[in-house]
């Protein structure tokens, strides 16, 4: 009776037993990674310079009474286009005309007095003559006609500064362009060169400035002496506009505090999309490298060691090549060293990559089936589940079923005829 015990746990353990699969699992082979690829081809890549600039009005004025006086009518409307010698503003001229009244009565009577002095002249000039008078008497009148004719230029000057000043009393466009707001409105009091009347800003063309580290001035002044430098601008809002210009001026000094030196360009602004005060992006061309060897941007990595791009061999893994860009531009790279004419290089699918891995081009028609008899699905069949599978898809049960051995093995065990045996 105690050998039932033994055979029970041995057969426990044969249960047991087989619920490990002693088949070692054969190392399954990587599929390769599906990618897009592209060539290295021959371009001619602009060697672009981008910094950040600020639009500016080629002209500014900023209008100011040449009078003091009160502001008796506002002619503009805010942000209207003007043209050079349009009124603007106009001032109260009764005290100005009330002047200019006094100053031409002052002339009439210097033109009056002159006329008195000169008939006196010839007369005591004739009666000289006679021996009537003295030559002193005659050198009196001549004083006297002098004397008269300086008042007059007097008065008379005096009436040209009330006209002018009277003239001041209408405030003009000293340019044409887009005059901004109203500083003023009527019954303002205004002071000579003090008040702001309003601004008025040309903007067509427009300039806009920008600063250039100094390490490119010696580019720049070999691109300057070759000819025109183009300029490209775009809004941060809206990159799909672009404006063309060209460089106009580049100053005759860096600026020791920012080691930059300050340039600007002039854009003709037609249709007047640009606004002074706005910030652009610059693009300022310093060179052309003609065939050049480019790849797309996206095919230009970052690593510890710097750029570099993964390439296509003939067996279709790919190796990682470091590479020293030139320049770049429009949505491709020049490489300058690192690859050749003609070298494939991945564009997408990076981040499944290693050095060797096995790659395949990205094809829609591949995923497709050939024919009617590929798409179709096959039928499954269906098969029977051996105990080891059976022991990993049912872990709960395998769990309960070794306790229970384990707990029964330890019953039997002391029923074993342990102190019979030899």
């Amino acid at each position: 009776m105690r050998i039932a015990p033994l055979a029970l746990s041995l057969a426990a353990l044969l249960a047991l037993s087989g619920c490990f699969d002693d088949r070692t699992p054969k190392k399954a082979v990587a599929a390769p990674v599906p990618v897009t690829t592209s060539k290295a081809v021959e371009k001619n890549i602009p060697v672009v310079l981008q910094v950040v600039g600020r639009a500016e009005a080629y002209e500014s004025v900023t209008l100011k009474p040449r009078i003091d006086g009160q502001v008796a009518a506002v002619l503009f409307t805010e942000g209207q286009h003007v043209k050079q010698g349009d009124v603007l503003i106009r001032l109260d001229p009764t005290d100005f005309s009330a002047r200019l009244q006094q100053a031409e009565a002052a002339v009439a009577r210097d033109e009056a007095l002159l006329a008195k002095t000169r008939a006196d002249t010839a007369r005591y000039t004739a009666l000289k003559n006679r021996n009537f008078v003295s030559e002193e008497k005659v050198n009196d009148t001549r004083t006297n006609e002098s004397a008269a004719a300086a008042n007059l230029r007097a008065s008379q000057a005096a009436a040209q500064v009330i006209r002018l000043q009277l003239s001041y009393a209408t405030i003009r466009a000293p340019i044409t362009g887009v005059v901004g707001a109203r500083l003023v409105f009527p019954g303002s009091a205004v002071k000579i060169n003090e008040t702001n009347l309003a601004v008025v800003n040309r903007i067509q063309p427009l300039l806009v400035n920008f600063s250039i580290p100094e390490k490119h001035l010696t580019r720049l002044r070999a691109a300057l002496k070759a000819g025109e430098m183009k300029v490209n601008a775009r809004l941060p809002s809206d990159k799909s506009q672009a404006f063309d210009g060209k460089v106009i001026f580049l100053d005759n000094a860096v600026d020791t505090a920012t080691g930059t030196i300050l340039m600007k360009a002039a854009f003709p602004n037609a249709e007047e999309k640009l606004t002074p005060g706005q910030f652009l992006n610059v693009s300022l061309i310093l060179d052309v490298l003609e065939n050049a060897v480019t790849v797309p941007n996206v095919a230009i990595q970052q690593g510890s060691d710097g750029n570099f791009v993964y390439v296509v061999k003939e067996d279709n893994s790919v190796d990682v090549r470091k590479v020293e860009i030139a320049a770049s531009d429009n949505g491709f790279t020049a490489i300058s060293k690192g690859l050749a004419l003609g070298d494939t290089v991945v564009t997408d699918g990076h981040l499944r990559l290693t050095p060797g891995v096995k790659i395949r081009n990205r094809d829609t028609n591949d995923e497709r089936p050939k024919n009617r008899e590929a798409a179709r699905p096959r039928p499954t069949r269906k098969r029977t589940m051996n105990l080891p599978e059976l022991c990993i898809r049912r872990p709960v049960m395998t769990t309960l079923l070794m306790a229970a051995f384990v707990i029964f093995g330890l019953i039997a065990y002391r029923a074993l005829p342990v102190s019979e045996l030899p």
